[in-house]
């Protein structure tokens, strides 16, 4: 029979443990070199310390002064007046701070001192080292500008972008009126210069100027010369710069001089009773038989340009009137051998009724001309 006895289970022989394993440490070796107990460090020992002191002290040093400088320049790139210069944005009207802005002309010894607001022309800048100079005009007057390198007021960025400012640039400066170290002879304001605390371009010069300020406004005499080695701006060259050379003394003089006349002339006769009337310029036929016209185009038809206002003085004088002038545009046909036409100028014209004798007339005229020369003198 089979034995149907279960079978036993079979023995589980338990794992012998794991041997534990010292660490790895390497036993402790002394130092040769240390030094014996109660023996004094050699001459060289010593030495080597006091190298090696030495120059860890003038590391240490050598790294706070680079420091230092690296602080320094930092400071230095700092542009703590950057509100104070640049190019002003474009004007549209947006704000209107109503303060005074001051004329170069009419500055005085009692503004010495003072801070003064003012817009003109740059007309020369000359970069030095920390400081610029520059030349600023306003029509014929002008006055010398400084901007200097100063602490907290100025500072080198605003000084070099200073001396980059194109000539003829229109620029707003603030400023203190100072006395300078001496008269200066450039300007025509000699006794007081700008020490600039704030400046700004408001419109600049885009391209190259076709010839210098300078050049334009010198007289012709400093051309004959013989030893002259200016550059002289032809006649043409101005005309078609006719901007930028009305500009000059000269031709501002010649506007200035035109205006005094004609206030002058004006101012007179209306002392005299006389009415200052405007006749038309556009006529449907010539009014003068002894001058050339100007024949132009006037819609469907033809016009003709005023030779002169007689016909419309003899009017008035007939509608009693009884004393007229004019001041205005007279345009004649008249071609010319020299380079000086009379197809238009500016007339002066009166008329007068004569109670007894023409003397009347040239007592007036006489009169008339010699207020304007007196005027013109003063």
């Amino acid at each position: 029979m089979a034995d149907n006895a279960p079978p036993k289970p079979k023995e589980t022989v338990p794992a012998a443990p794991a041997e534990a394993t010292a660490p790895n440490v390497e036993p402790a070796v002394e130092s040769t070199s240390a030094q014996p107990e109660g023996k004094a460090p050699s001459k060289n020992e010593l030495k080597r310390v006091a190298k090696q002191a030495e120059k860890d002290k003038k590391a240490a040093e050598k790294a706070a002064k680079q420091a230092e400088l690296k602080a320094a320049q930092a400071a230095a790139d700092v542009d703590f007046a950057s509100q104070n210069y640049g190019a002003l944005p474009l004007n549209q009207s947006q704000e209107r701070t109503g303060r005074e802005r001051i004329q170069i002309a009419n500055l005085t010894d009692a503004d010495i001192g003072k801070t003064v607001l003012f817009r003109a022309r740059v007309q020369t800048s000359r970069p030095q080292s920390k400081m610029v100079f520059l030349h600023l005009r306003q029509r014929l007057d002008s006055i010398q500008a400084l901007v200097l390198q100063q602490a907290e007021l100025v500072s080198k960025q605003m000084v070099k972008w200073a001396g980059t400012i194109v000539d003829e640039s229109i620029v707003l400066v603030e400023g203190v009126c100072q006395t300078p170290v001496e008269p200066i002879k450039s300007t025509t304001v000699s006794n007081i210069e700008i020490l600039v605390r704030k400046i700004h371009v408001i419109a600049t010069v885009d391209g190259r100027l076709p010839f210098s300020f300078d050049d334009a406004s010198r007289p012709e005499e400093a051309y004959e010369k013989e030893d002259a080695q200016f550059n002289k701006v032809l006649l043409d060259t101005r005309l078609n710069n006719r901007v930028f050379d009305l500009r000059t003394p000269t031709n501002q003089a010649i506007f200035t001089i035109q205006a005094a006349v004609t206030r002058l002339f004006r101012e007179y006769l209306e002392s005299q009773g006389f009415t200052d009337i405007h006749s038309p310029k556009l006529q449907g036929a010539a009014t003068e038989s002894g001058a050339s016209v100007f024949k132009v185009s006037y819609f469907k038809g033809e016009a003709f340009l005023a030779q002169s206002p007689q016909l419309a003085k003899q009017m008035a004088i007939a509608a009693d009137f009884e004393r007229v002038y004019e001041i205005g545009p007279v345009f004649r046909a008249e071609n010319s051998f020299t380079h000086r036409h009379m197809t238009e100028f500016t007339g002066l014209d009166l008329e007068m009724v004569i109670e007894e004798h023409y003397h009347e007339v040239v007592d007036v005229l006489d009169s008339m001309l010699l207020n304007i020369f007196k005027g013109l003198q003063t």
